[in-house]
């Protein structure tokens, strides 16, 4: 069975993004099956449209399904494990400037698109049940993510947390390309 990774894009993000295609190139040349889906809607994301599309994508989740977020990706990945069936488990998931608060917002309209990712509660508990090793990457000057998140990604999920210094939100905007440590964090969660 091959082993799949799926990459989630973040919020205006796209499959596109240089650090995304560095990241699925990275991993296909080591012999994963690599998706990177263009979610709907990326300008405007909503929990009722992302969470049914990355269920429709991922058909077959199992102990050979990685998954990786980044931003508003890493809300969809937990949103759709907490709704996996009771014994299903994935091998792990790498999370890249996760949040479950934010800060930052410009506009109004940004507020209004975020509300319901924010108020929406997941059951951190439910998505444990369903993985293996948990991976979560925080940048220390990252103007949405509040660095505090970190500590509710280690305790109620068990992730171990890498916290990069001045890469701001992982994101063409601060100069990223490349993310080495996604892939050192890649292979602690593909290790048996």
């Amino acid at each position: 069975m091959a082993k799949q990774i799926f990459i989630i894009h973040r919020w205006e993000g796209s499959p596109e993004e240089p650090m995304l295609k560095w990241l699925a190139e990275k991993l296909t040349n080591k012999g994963y099956e690599v998706t990177v889906p263009k979610m709907p809607n990326p300008e405007e994301p909503k929990i009722d449209e992302w969470i049914p599309y990355l269920q429709k994508i991922i058909t077959n989740p199992n102990q050979e399904t990685f998954l990786i977020g980044h931003s508003i990706g890493c809300q969809t990945i937990l949103r759709s494990l907490e709704t996996l069936p009771e014994n299903t488990k994935i091998r792990g998931i790498l999370l890249i400037a996760p949040w479950l608060h934010l800060q930052g917002l410009e506009t109004k309209e940004e507020v209004e698109i975020a509300k319901p990712w924010l108020k929406t509660p997941i059951n951190l508990e439910k998505v444990k049940s369903h993985i293996g090793k948990v991976e979560a990457i925080f940048s220390d000057n990252d103007p949405y993510v509040p660095l505090s998140d970190k500590d509710i990604f280690k305790e109620l999920l068990g992730a171990e947390i890498h916290i990069e210094h001045k890469k701001g939100h992982f994101d063409p905007d601060s100069g990223i390309t490349e993310l080495p440590i996604v892939l050192e964090s890649f292979e602690k969660i593909s290790s048996p």
